[in-house]
């Protein structure tokens, strides 16, 4: 059990496909000195921040994420080898349908008694007063929207195409989350107004560590951290990539699996860099390990995991909330 004198927090996950294994590690260490108030994720951030949400525990964590078959996730759109995944590309704009990945958490949070986004609705009056009623919940999803061209944070953005927000799954938003594009089938959003779709990919697209989700926007002094939890390669310079063999791709296909590869890990790196950032927020070093190398073996996995929890504990070592809060947020 949790040590019932556990300090609030509020906690964002960046997204990095297999890489987000290492957020296991920090994630657990953290939750043995914070609870997660509130938690934001893209990608695979956000697969683990839904089971956060829930009020789970390290152990009921660890227990939910360790039934994941990481070599079921790239599935397949038909039992047809190599000509399946090709045909996918080409008529739904993804080598894998995502439906495994998506099932899978949607048994697992209905078991835990979550199916839509009305089940984790927050409601604390302490709370920025600046929120409205469609912001407090307890879980965020970052989506992007490339037919509108827009950042989503779901379930605050729902409203904007004439949907409750209460009542969207979790687990479709999730799932919208993951679709890194070209490996994963995009998602659609229909309009409930107008009838308009609109094509969802991975969120990291636009933004993949939005840490500031949950900073308060009147003059008050935040009542506890947010952590921002990162795993990007920041002590790499290796070659970036979506698809598992893309540095052996043909020119213009790799530089097309580049592109993608370096708008999901960097668009976010000079917001990161800024001192007040960087204070509260770190990145778990991944170096090795690629976005979609979903047949990572055993001891890989125990490797990430191990190194979150060794980046986490040296973070929180150093943690100094209270010269945070006087330096960085301009109050004694």
């Amino acid at each position: 059990m949790p040590p019932p004198d556990r300090l609030p927090a509020d906690l964002v996950l960046e997204g990095g496909g297999v890489k987000g294994i290492a957020l296991l590690g920090a994630v657990v260490e953290l939750l043995r000195s914070h609870r997660v108030e509130r938690v934001a994720g893209s990608s695979a951030g956000a697969v683990l921040a839904a089971f956060l949400a829930t009020g789970l525990d390290a152990d009921g964590v660890l227990e939910r994420v360790s039934r994941l078959e990481y070599d079921r996730v790239p599935d397949a759109w038909a039992p047809v080898p190599i000509v399946a995944p090709v045909v996918g590309l080409l008529t739904r704009s993804g080598l894998h349908p995502g439906r495994y990945v998506t099932d899978w958490l949607r048994r697992e949070l209905a078991d835990l008694g979550v199916h839509t986004f009305g089940d984790l609705r927050r409601d604390d009056p302490g709370d920025d007063p600046a929120l409205a009623p469609w912001q407090r919940y307890r879980l965020v999803v970052t989506a992007t929207d490339v037919t509108r061209g827009r950042l989503l944070r779901l379930p605050w953005d729902y409203r904007e195409y004439g949907l409750d927000p209460d009542a969207q799954p979790v687990a479709d938003a999730v799932r919208a989350s993951l679709a890194i594009p070209y490996f994963f089938s995009p998602r659609t959003l229909r309009d409930a107004r107008t009838g308009r779709r609109s094509t969802l990919v991975d969120g990291g697209v636009l933004s993949n560590f939005p840490v500031e989700t949950f900073d308060r926007t009147d003059a008050a002094a935040p009542r506890w951290p947010t952590f921002g939890i990162g795993v990007g390669d920041t002590l790499s310079d290796e070659d970036v990539s979506v698809l598992p063999h893309g540095r052996r791709l043909p020119g213009p296909l790799r530089l097309l699996d580049s592109l993608v590869a370096t708008t999901i890990s960097a668009r976010d790196r000079g917001y990161l860099a800024r001192p007040c950032v960087r204070r509260r927020a770190f990145s778990i070093d991944t170096t090795g390990t690629g976005l979609t190398e979903f047949d990572v073996g055993a001891a890989e996995r125990s490797r990430l995991v191990a190194a979150g929890t060794a980046t986490a504990r040296e973070f929180l070592a150093g943690w100094d909330w209270a010269g945070y809060v006087r330096e960085c947020r301009g109050a004694g």
